[in-house]
């Protein structure tokens, strides 16, 4: 019986690597105590290795997209997650500031490239109207490690050291490898495949505009994960033992929609989008009035949890539009949401600063899930 036949399989061993890109990804965060302090810089300049990380992703998706058009799809999967697993192995050994920062930068590169391919391999398995459970089984391995994987590597940091954290991401990449190599099926590249077609998706508007939804709307999302702590601690003013359990509440959320969501996808792709935009913004709103109180803050959480559904929704959106140049709009949607993660801290961080207290943070992402929701509008009518 051929690989192409156990799709269970395929969705399996790309979720695995969802797991090890979402554990680094987002246990960097929480490992910043440990390596700053070992590599003796302080916090704020620790925080750079984080932003190294962002910028390799959203450089290095459209770059290989582009550069690897004429690569088989299971290939350049290998490829990148051996890269990955290199990467993340060589930040475990950083002897110093400047080398963690380009290691992170280089571990950056493979992320939204593998994310894009897995989708598009992981859709290419299952009937039109279930694509977009097969993008969320993709994605769910990264939300999987919200919960699971960024609390064990910040237990390990914390037990035997922080590089110890990256060590089993590398192995969990290499795993990915191996998996993909024995399950995913052989796909050639489409006849005439080359980086000028792939090229092709930047003249769609299309493209742009589903783009530009997860740019801006799902910045309201990161705008409260990343204070959510500081949140916790000054407004809702729990233990910091606390945080943690709270934290794996919005992984739980993300989790719950990702596996509910998308079901209903086929019975209309965009409406879906504007109403998981609608509610990002009811609930982000609802999260600065409920910070107050643990039981209401971790409920909020749950339910902005729940609007992470929006990512494989998007990636449906954009193999519909995109055309022949499908690697390069699906490994842009991963840069885009790194915009986001980008967009949403800074201007949250802004309200912060002018005095209107950290629970802002909510409010900044309700106006950034309504901006989404124009940007749909705009899509909607063209």
């Amino acid at each position: 019986m051929s690989r192409a036949s156990h799709p269970d399989l395929v969705h399996f061993a790309l979720a695995v690597g969802g797991f090890a890109i979402g554990t680094t990804e987002f246990a960097t965060m929480s490992l910043l105590p440990y390596f700053s302090r070992d590599l003796g810089i302080s916090a704020p300049v620790a925080g750079h290795v984080i932003s190294a990380y962002a910028l390799g992703v959203v450089l290095g998706a459209p770059l290989i997209a582009v550069l690897a058009a004429r690569i088989a799809r299971r290939t350049l999967l290998i490829g990148l997650m051996l890269l990955f697993a290199l990467a993340n192995g060589l930040t475990g050994l950083a002897p110093s500031y400047h080398w963690m920062l380009l290691l992170r930068f280089i571990s950056g590169l493979p992320h939204g490239a593998y994310f894009g391919v897995a989708m598009l391999v992981a859709a290419s398995l299952v009937p039109n109207e279930k694509r977009a459970q097969a993008a969320a089984r993709v994605l769910l391995g990264l939300t999987i490690a919200t919960v699971i994987g960024v609390p064990a590597a910040n237990w390990l940091g914390l037990v035997v050291g922080w590089r110890w954290g990256f060590a089993v991401v590398a192995v969990l990449s290499l795993l990915t490898a191996i998996l993909v190599a024995l399950f995913a099926p052989h796909q050639p590249p489409a006849q005439g495949a080359s980086p000028l077609t792939e090229l092709g998706a930047l003249k769609n508007k299309q493209v742009w505009l589903t783009l530009g939804i997860g740019a801006i709307g799902f910045g309201g999302l990161f705008s409260v994960y990343t204070y959510l702590a500081t949140t916790l601690l000054e407004v809702t003013h729990v233990k910091a033992a606390i945080a943690p359990f709270v934290f794996s509440v919005f992984g739980i959320g993300m989790t719950v929609g990702l596996v509910t969501v998308p079901r209903f996808v086929h019975r209309g792709l965009m409406p879906i989008a504007g109403w998981l935009l609608v509610w990002s913004a009811a609930m982000l709103a609802l999260y600065t009035f409920a910070a107050f109180n643990i039981w209401t803050i971790t409920l909020a959480v749950f339910a902005i949890g729940l609007g992470g559904a929006l990512g494989p929704v998007l990636q449906t959106r954009l193999m519909d539009v995109a055309g022949e140049a499908q690697t390069l709009a699906a490994a842009l949607n991963h840069s885009a949401f790194n915009v986001a993660n980008a967009l949403g801290p800074l201007l949250a961080g802004a309200a912060i600063a002018a005095g209107y207290g950290v629970e802002s943070s909510g409010l900044v992402g309700a106006a950034l899930a309504l901006a989404g929701l124009g940007v749909w509008a705009v899509a909607r009518r063209a």
